[in-house]
């Protein structure tokens, strides 16, 4: 089974779960239908269309409502806590939820006692909290931008609000920074940094930099990253390893924008479409 967890920016949105479709530019599950928009739903369109292409089963969604006032984030985390047991998945991507330690210390808890452990992946606020929690090492793959890697390098920063102003710095700095988070074990075993380059990182190693093609169009367009996140995710529960998965994520996610021939109002769902072209173009 392959789990994601996230929440959308609804605060009537009750706390839904369950095997998820994707119809047209909506989301559905439970009789809920959500639009695709940049951040968790972005990242689970993502993962449906590239799914579709190796003809697998889509995922199991945890999502709810939050605007920032944290009670929808406390409900995904205590059931999450309760319930990870149950479905004994092969791979967990975390999106954004408001950072709470106390929290995620209950799913971990969970997560502690799967056996097999299996692949876990975090973006966003749930990768915030894990470094905040002291569980950095736990996790199989972090998928950080610039600003989130230089949070991550930042041993002292509670919350990305307070990474240090030295650390918050151009591209040319990376090295230092992949350096910092796994000096300071804030780091997961593999890194996929997002940005105009793509960085591949394991173990503080940079293994590989994608930077091909460069649309500049997709710089204003908001939920590329979470479209990347989606498409890695989903390669692993497939089967190729964290590294391929990582790379051929970046390619794809690229292509299906170029593809789209982009303008500053393209909406991410359009950009989504593309993706089953990509991969096919890139693999078969």
């Amino acid at each position: 089974m392959f789990i994601i967890a996230g929440i959308i920016p609804d605060e009537n949105s009750p706390l839904i779960y369950g095997q998820v479709k994707l119809l047209e530019n909506f989301l559905n599950i439970q009789n809920y239908s959500i639009p695709i928009e940049r951040g968790t739903s972005a990242l689970i369109a993502a993962a449906i269309k590239t799914l579709e292409v190796f003809q697998k089963e889509y995922p199991f969604i945890y999502l709810v409502g939050d605007i920032g006032k944290g009670e929808g984030s406390k409900k995904l985390y205590e059931s999450l806590g309760e319930n990870i047991k149950i479905h004994k998945p092969k791979v967990i991507t975390f999106h954004y939820i408001l950072p709470d330690v106390d929290g995620c210390l209950k799913v971990i808890l969970g997560l502690e006692k799967l056996n097999p452990k299996p692949i876990l992946i975090a973006d966003a606020g749930f990768m915030y909290v894990v470094k905040m929690a002291g569980y950095s090492t736990f996790f199989d793959l972090f998928t950080p931008d610039l600003g989130e890697l230089a949070f991550l390098a930042d041993e002292k920063a509670p919350h990305p609000f307070y990474t240090r102003g030295f650390l918050l710095e151009n591209e040319n700095n990376i090295e230092d920074l992949v350096e910092r988070a796994y000096k300071y074990e804030n780091a997961s075993k593999y890194l996929l940094i997002k940005g105009k380059r793509d960085y591949i990182v394991c173990q503080g190693n940079i293994l590989k930099i994608i930077d091909n093609p460069l649309v500049e169009e997709l710089e204003a367009i908001g939920g590329t990253g979470d479209t990347l996140t989606g498409i890695v995710s989903s390669l692993i529960y497939i089967g190729f390893s964290l590294e391929e998965a990582c790379e051929i994520g970046a390619k794809v996610n690229r292509l299906a924008g170029a593809l789209a021939n982009p303008t500053p109002a393209t909406q991410i769902g359009e950009i989504v479409n593309y993706i089953p072209k990509a991969l096919k173009n890139l693999l078969f």
